[in-house]
């Protein structure tokens, strides 16, 4: 007869070996989605509906969703954005999308397009592609409505906040398919473009089909050498509020670069400002600024000037889908031959490139291209 001793040596070693096996399985055992990076790009953690005063017109849905995505250093960081659904069923294998990327609205959170709301004239926009059959996704960027500095026109945290949008909206409604494309102006026409440069490698589960960039920053990192103590006022629109953004942006991101270092009193002064004031309001306030003045000593040639050619420069290779770009030939805030450089510089590298010019400034080049951006929408998604 066994004792109670022995009886007890024996479930301990019972509840030991179930240990053991355990551990081994955990092991070599896949990590269940419970246990999964809270973090991974494309991680939706909220969402809100709209009210119907915000759904574009033709939309069968609006909504607002937060997820998970990188800055352009691999490091976690949170946006928002819109989702708006075409009404009907969708075609087999789902809604096509265009992930609109927006221009320049500052980098303060009071700035992000889901706090502010969108304007009658997107929504107008917006239900053109709607009612042409595409799923349209806007996001904020990262930093934008949620914690942290937007590092402005930082190529790869806009391509990563783009592209992570779009398989957030993905997670959400499964009639999406993965066939996408990126468009947008001005900052978003940079973001098109770094998305559709980095999208094969970043996100190689999504079909991207092409691209479209209106009037995209190019040829800035070129620039540097006017930002000196030296230069004198230049007649372009918003250049002190441009060149304060990127400064802010790298003052969060790179605090190695001490920012602050390169600047005058006043340069001090406008960053502060800038990192919660919107572009409309900054245009206004330092319409006397000149860049010269923001700056004790010249960039060119400095870790500062490197790290911004490296976040700034447009890729001119590596692009596998078709890219239309344009350009509005009044446009004084992207002036027309930095983007004939740019296009030059891709149909040379044998880019598959269309390239219109129409007769309109910054903003008309919104609307003046919709009739042919839908046209080329519709080649590429066939």
């Amino acid at each position: 007869m066994a004792t109670a001793s022995g009886g007890k040596v024996r479930r301990d070693m019972r509840r030991y070996l179930l240990i053991v096996c355990m551990c081994a399985l955990s092991a070599v055992l896949p990590m269940s989605p419970a246990h999964a990076d809270p973090t991974t790009p494309g991680t939706v953690t909220a969402t809100r509906g709209l009210p119907r005063e915000q759904w574009a017109t033709g939309s069968a849905r609006s909504l607002v969703f937060t997820y998970w995505s990188e800055d352009g250093y691999g490091r976690p960081m949170q946006s928002n954005a819109f989702l708006y659904l075409p009404q009907g069923n969708p075609p087999p294998g789902g809604w096509p999308i265009m992930a609109r990327a927006h221009g320049t609205t500052g980098i303060g959170d009071s700035c992000a397009p889901t706090v502010t709301g969108v304007g009658q004239g997107v929504l107008d926009w917006i239900g053109n592609w709607n009612r042409d059959g595409f799923a349209v996704i806007a996001t904020d960027y990262v930093g934008l409505g949620t914690p942290g500095v937007h590092p402005y026109l930082d190529g790869a945290a806009e391509a990563h906040s783009v592209i992570d949008s779009v398989r957030g909206a993905r997670a959400i409604d499964p009639n999406l398919s993965t066939r996408w494309a990126p468009i947008g102006l001005s900052q978003g026409g940079h973001a098109s473009l770094f998305a559709a440069n980095m999208a094969k490698s970043y996100a190689p589960e999504l079909d991207l089909r092409g691209a479209i960039a209106l009037a995209p920053p190019s040829h800035l990192e070129d620039l540097t050498v006017v930002a000196n103590p030296y230069t004198p006022p230049l007649p372009l629109s918003g250049t002190v509020t441009y060149v304060g953004y990127i400064l802010t942006g790298l003052r969060a991101s790179r605090p190695d670069l001490d920012v602050n270092s390169y600047l005058t009193p006043l340069g001090v002064n406008v960053v502060n400002q800038l990192e919660t004031m919107c572009a409309a309001q900054a245009d206004q306030a330092f319409a006397n600024v000149s860049i010269g003045s923001l700056f004790a000593r010249p960039i060119s040639g400095t870790p500062l000037d490197a790290a911004v050619r490296q976040e700034l420069a447009v890729p001119t290779t590596g692009y596998n889908r078709p890219i239309f770009l344009a350009q509005g030939i009044r446009d004084t805030t992207v002036p027309a031959p930095l983007t004939f450089v740019l296009a030059a510089q891709l149909a040379a590298n044998s880019v598959d490139l269309t390239f219109r010019v129409y007769p309109g400034d910054h903003s008309e080049l919104f609307f003046e291209s919709l009739p042919d951006t839908l046209h080329f929408a519709e080649q590429i998604f066939r």
